[in-house]
């Protein structure tokens, strides 16, 4: 295959594309951005991937998807955040014959843990990883020795009778108009309840509130250190290709 991959990265609020050079992990050109078509059905989201990869005229082979939902063999398992008609739908085979082209589909964390694997925040660290992004949702992506666990969907872990998205993400931050120190404390204890069943040596934080890190990190507590993806919102983009250009994934 050659270097550059167009990667697409479906969100709650806006679906992101891009080519990326996979060889250096790198976006290049503008990426673009448009709404997620609401509702977000399968027909709806397809409409707007199709676009998305006809703009790219000189880019013609395999594209990576990024879905917030369980990936297994092509097929949607779930659905948060988008509309739940994905549940049970192929969606390579559905993308196949409406693009017309091969298309892979990922879970949206491990796309954007993939790519900061590889390039970013934790290229380094040998040992377990957790990436985290936090948005509408929160989205965990798993490592171990550089191995991704994929569709670990730990935003929802139970805390307080509550999925912990629905606790601690970005959105609800922005919703309750809570301040870093009341969303931080939210947060230290998600990653509290993560290390005592993982025992991680790195978390990356990610999604568009990573963006103000330094805000936030000295109230952040947590026996594994803490540090910002460094691709910020390009992250599952990125991810998705490299997905995308590695037969074996």
């Amino acid at each position: 295959m050659g270097a550059e991959i167009l990667g697409i990265d479906v969100g709650g609020s806006s679906v992101k594309a891009a080519l990326v050079d996979v060889t250096a992990g790198q976006v290049k050109g503008a990426m673009q951005a448009v709404p997620t078509p609401r509702p977000s059905t399968p027909a709806a989201l397809m409409s707007v991937l199709k676009k998305l990869a006809d703009a790219q005229t000189e880019q013609a082979g395999r594209i990576g998807v990024t879905l917030p939902s369980v990936i297994k063999g092509g097929v949607a398992l779930t659905a948060a955040n988008i509309d739940h008609g994905w549940i049970g739908t192929d969606a390579a085979a559905l993308a196949a014959r409406e693009i017309g082209r091969p298309v892979l589909f990922l879970n949206d964390a491990d796309a954007a843990g993939l790519a900061e694997m590889r390039w970013g925040a934790g290229r380094q660290c040998a040992g377990v990883v957790i990436m985290l992004t936090f948005g509408t949702g929160i989205g965990t992506a798993l490592f171990s020795g550089g191995r991704l666990l994929p569709n670990t969907e730990l935003g929802h872990m139970e805390l307080r009778g509550l999925d912990a998205e629905k606790r601690a993400s970005a959105q609800v931050r922005t919703l309750e108009n809570l301040t870093f120190e009341a969303w931080s404390e939210r947060v230290n204890e998600y990653l509290a309840a993560m290390e005592a069943l993982f025992w991680p040596d790195l978390f990356v934080m990610g999604g568009a509130v990573s963006e103000r890190f330094a805000e936030f990190a000295p109230l952040l507590r947590a026996r594994a250190r803490v540090c910002p993806a460094q691709f910020g919102n390009q992250a599952g983009v990125i991810g998705a290709a490299l997905a995308a250009s590695d037969e074996q994934f």
